[in-house]
C-alpha cells in the first residue's frame, strides 16, 4: 500500500514512519508537515492511504481529509491525534480508523489489516461488476431506487441498502443525489440540515458528512465525485441510474395510451414504488415528493380511465383505488370507482365507497359530495 504521511511534528513522522516499517506492507512515498503541501501532493500522484494528524496549523485535519476525497476518493483516511480516549470518540465516524499518540505496535497492526481490507474489498467490488462473456463486459452501472426509501439494485436484481454511519450523512448524500451535478451552496446546506446548530460546528458536522459519503459509496465499489469550492459543493456520479429520474423521463417520452402501449404505461406506474423518500423525515424533500405525486396521479388516472373504457374493470379499479389511498379527497376517483363497482354488480361496494367520499367530505372538510354525485347516486339507489 502506497501512504503518505501529514504531520506538523517532525518528531512524530519519524516515529509513525518507523512503525509502519516494522508493521511491513506499506511503501510511505510522502511525510508532509502542512495541508498546502498534502494537497499538491494528492493532485500529482495517487496514494491508498493517508495518516493525516487532526491538530495542524491552519487547516485543521477533518477539513483536511474532505479536500483531499475531493481529489482522490478512493483514498483510505487514519486519523492520528494526540487527544484523550473521551474526545476521540468525536472523531471515530469520520475515518476507516484512528490512532492515538503515542502510536502502539499492536494497534497500527490492527489498523494496517482494516485498511488492507478495505482496499482489497473493494477490487473485489469493481471486478465484480466485470463478466467474461465474449470478452470484457462492463455491466450497467447500480440502479439507485428514492422511490420509498433509498436502495442499491445491481444487475441480475439483487437490491441492497445503503449502510450509513450516521443519519445527517445519508439526508445529505439524498439532497445532493437529488441535485446531483448542480452546486449547491454551503450555507443552504447548513440551513437545510443544521439549522440549530452554530456556524463553526456546522461547518464541522457539514466536513464530516462529505467524508462520509465518499467513504460510504466508495466502499461499494462506485465512483462519487464530489468537488467543493469556497461556496458550496456538487456530487456527480459517472453514469448515474436513478429511479426517479427514469419515471418521469419514461413518462414525458411514452407515446399515448393504446392496445399497443398500454402494457408500456402500466410498467411506468409499477415504478412508482411509493412516495419519493417516504421512509425519511426530510422536510426538504417535502415539495419534490408532492411534484412526483402529481405527475403520479395523472398518469395513473389516465392509465385508469383508459382501462375502465376499454372494459378492463378489475385493472382499473385496482389504480383508481391507489389513486384514492394518496389522494382520498378526489371525488372524481372515488365516483369512477363507484361506477366500476354499479358495472360489476357490487352494490355493497358502491354503497361503501360513497359512505367513504361522504365521510371524509364532511368530517375531513366540511362539505357534501358534489350535486353530481350525490345526484347519481340518489338514482342508483332507486334503481337497486
Amino acid at each position: 500500500m502506497r501512504a503518505m504521511l501529514v504531520d506538523d511534528e517532525k518528531l512524530a513522522l519519524s516515529i509513525l514512519s518507523r512503525q509502519l516499517e516494522k508493521v511491513g506492507g506499506i511503501d510511505i512515498v510522502l511525510e508532509l508537515m502542512n495541508a498546502e503541501s498534502a494537497l499538491q501532493a494528492v493532485s500529482r500522484q495517487v496514494v491508498d492511504v493517508v495518516f493525516l494528524d487532526i491538530e495542524m496549523p491552519g487547516q485543521n485535519g477533518i477539513a483536511l481529509a474532505e479536500a483531499i476525497q475531493s481529489v482522490q476518493p478512493e483514498v483510505q483516511i487514519v486519523f492520528v491525534t494526540g487527544y484523550d480516549e473521551y474526545a476521540i470518540k468525536a472523531f471515530e465516524l469520520n475515518a476507516i480508523d484512528y490512532l492515538l499518540k503515542p502510536v502502539a505496535l499492536e494497534r497500527l497492526t490492527r489498523t494496517v489489516e482494516r485498511v488492507s481490507e478495505q482496499i482489497s474489498l473493494r477490487h473485489r467490488l469493481v471486478k465484480s461488476r466485470f463478466t467474461a462473456s465474449d470478452g470484457l463486459k462492463i455491466p450497467e452501472a447500480p440502479l439507485f431506487h428514492c422511490f420509498q426509501r433509498m436502495e442499491l439494485e445491481y444487475e441480475g436484481g439483487k437490491w441492497e441498502p445503503i449502510r450509513w454511519r450516521t443519519n445527517k450523512a445519508q439526508e445529505l448524500f439524498a439532497l445532493l443525489l437529488l441535485r446531483h451535478g448542480q452546486l449547491i451552496r454551503k450555507d443552504i446546506l447548513l440551513e437545510t440540515l443544521w439549522p440549530e446548530v452554530d456556524y463553526k460546528r456546522g461547518y464541522t458536522q457539514l466536513y464530516t458528512a462529505i467524508y462520509q459519503i465518499r467513504k460510504t459509496i466508495t466502499s461499494i465499489g462506485i465512483k462519487c465525485i464530489i468537488t467543493s469550492n469556497e461556496n458550496g459543493y456538487k456530487m456527480e456520479i459517472p453514469n448515474l441510474r436513478l429511479d426517479t429520474e427514469l419515471w418521469e423521463r419514461g413518462i414525458e417520452e411514452a407515446p399515448p395510451i393504446s392496445a399497443a402501449t398500454i402494457d408500456s404505461h402500466l410498467k411506468l406506474a409499477e415504478m412508482y414504488a411509493g412516495d419519493y423518500l417516504a421512509d425519511y423525515d426530510y422536510a426538504w424533500a417535502e415539495s419534490e415528493r408532492l411534484r412526483m405525486r402529481i405527475i403520479w396521479h395523472k398518469h395513473v388516472k389516465e392509465i385508469a380511465d383508459w382501462l375502465s373504457a376499454a372494459n378492463r374493470l378489475s385493472e382499473a379499479i385496482i389504480l383508481y383505488s391507489r389513486i384514492v389511498d394518496n389522494f382520498p379527497h378526489a371525488e372524481q376517483i372515488h365516483f369512477a370507482l363507484m361506477k366500476l363497482y354499479m358495472k360489476l354488480g357490487d352494490i355493497a361496494l358502491v354503497e361503501k365507497q360513497y359512505e367513504q367520499l361522504h365521510r371524509i367530505m364532511s368530517e375531513e372538510l366540511g362539505y357534501q359530495p358534489t350535486a353530481e354525485i350525490q345526484d347519481w347516486y340518489t338514482s342508483w339507489k332507486v334503481g337497486v
